[in-house]
C-alpha cells in the first residue's frame, strides 16, 4: 500500500516539533544561567575583596548634650567593643583627598588585609576621622572613597576648622564607644608616623592610669572666640604658663577618655584652638603630663615616632609630596625600631 503524502510528512513534522521544543527549553535555561551569573557577578564589580565586617562606621553626635548617640554603627550594650592596645584616629577633611592618598602609599596600608596585619603586629587600629558637609558633591566623593577603602569613622558633626574642638570631643567619645583601648591617639593627616615605635611607646608600664601623652609646650594665653578678647591663664589659674600637647599628635589613656565620655557635651568650654582646648580640659583632671619629643621630630632618626616640620609648619609642609619623599628614605621607613628607656 502506498503511503499518502499526508501520512508521509506527518512523522518528520512531529519529530521537528519535539526537537524545536527541546532546543527552545535549552536556550531558555542557558539564557537564565547567563543572566543569573551576570547579576551575581555585577554585585561585586568595582569593590575590593574584603575579609570580615565593614570597618567604616557613622557616629551620631547627641545634640541633647548626652554624648555619642547609639546609632549609625556605634555598638549597643549587646555588642562588644573591639579590643586593641591603641586606637589612632587620623583627623582629616574634605580638602585632604591627596593627603589620604599619600598616607595610603606610605605608612598606612590601603587594603583591609594590610590594616589587619598592621593591627596584629602592633596592637594599633587606624581609621580616618571626618565630619559632614552640606556640599553634596563632596559627600558623594567621600562615599565613593569609603566604599573603596573602608577605613573611616564618619562623625555627624560639621567638618569646619572653627569646629575642631567639637570634632575632637566627638572623636574621643566615638572611639571609646567602638574600641576597648588602653590609649586613644589623635593624629593629623599631615605627619609621617612609625606605628611600630608608637606601639612600643604606648605599651610602656606607667604608674599613672590617667596619662596625657604628647610633645608638650607651654601656652600663656588663649582666645575666647565669642567675647573677642584674650584671657591670660595667669589670671584664671594663678600660673603664668600651662603645658599642653602640640596638636598634630597626642594620646589620652583610657581612664582620661572615660572621664570625657561621662561628661555632658555642653559641660565643656570650647576655645578656638583644639590643642589648647584639650590641654585646658586636662588641667581639670588629675592627669600625668608625659612629654615625649620623639613625637615631634623634624627629621627621621633611629628613635623618631612622628616626623613633621616643627616649628615651621603644624604638620609637614606640603604633606602630599613630603610624605612620599620621607617614605623613600631608609632612615624613615626601614630603620630598625629601637627600645627606649626614656
Amino acid at each position: 500500500m502506498t503511503s499518502s503524502p499526508k501520512s508521509f510528512y506527518a512523522r518528520p513534522s512531529s519529530y521537528t516539533r519535539r526537537s524545536t521544543v527541546l532546543i527552545l527549553c535549552f536556550l531558555i535555561g542557558f539564557t537564565g544561567f547567563i543572566f543569573g551569573f551576570v547579576a551575581i557577578s555585577g554585585q561585586n564589580l568595582g569593590y575590593k575583596c574584603r575579609s570580615g565586617k565593614s570597618r567604616s562606621v557613622s557616629v551620631v553626635w547627641d545634640r541633647s548634650g548626652g554624648g555619642i548617640g547609639n546609632g549609625g554603627g556605634v555598638p549597643d550594650g549587646d555588642q562588644k567593643r573591639h579590643k586593641v592596645m591603641g586606637f589612632v584616629g587620623i583627623q582629616t577633611g574634605f580638602a585632604s583627598v591627596g593627603r589620604r592618598r599619600s598616607l595610603r602609599q606610605t605608612w598606612m596600608p590601603s587594603d583591609q588585609q594590610g590594616l589587619q596585619r598592621l593591627e596584629e603586629a602592633t596592637g594599633l587600629a587606624f581609621r580616618f576621622v571626618i565630619g559632614r558637609t552640606n556640599d553634596q558633591s563632596k559627600m558623594s566623593q567621600l562615599r565613593r572613597e569609603v566604599a573603596e577603602y573602608d577605613d573611616f569613622i564618619l562623625l555627624d558633626i560639621e567638618e569646619e576648622y572653627s569646629k575642631l574642638p567639637y570634632k575632637t570631643l566627638a572623636f574621643f567619645k566615638a572611639a571609646y564607644a567602638l574600641f576597648d583601648s588602653e590609649f586613644y591617639v589623635k593624629a593629623d593627616d599631615d605627619i609621617y608616623l612609625r606605628p611600630d615605635r608608637l606601639s612600643l611607646l604606648l605599651a610602656k608600664e606607667r604608674p599613672h592610669s590617667q596619662t596625657y601623652l604628647g610633645c608638650l609646650k607651654k601656652g600663656p594665653v588663649f582666645t575666647d572666640p565669642k567675647l573677642k578678647w584674650y584671657e591670660p591663664l595667669s589670671y584664671l589659674l594663678g600660673s603664668e604658663y600651662f603645658l599642653h600637647a602640640y596638636g598634630p599628635i597626642y594620646a589620652l589613656s583610657a581612664d582620661v577618655v572615660a572621664s570625657l565620655v561621662a561628661l555632658r557635651n555642653n559641660s565643656f568650654r570650647m576655645f578656638s584652638n583644639e590643642d589648647v582646648t584639650i590641654g585646658a580640659w586636662m588641667l581639670a583632671m588629675n592627669v600625668n603630663h608625659e612629654d615625649n619629643r620623639q613625637l615631634c621630630e623634624p627629621e627621621c632618626t633611629p628613635s623618631s615616632i612622628a616626623v613633621w616640620d616643627i616649628p615651621k609648619c603644624s604638620g609637614l609642609c606640603n604633606p602630599e609630596k613630603r610624605l612620599l619623599e620621607l617614605h623613600q628614605k631608609e632612615s624613615c621607613s626601614k630603620s630598625p625600631t629601637l627600645l627606649s628607656d626614656d
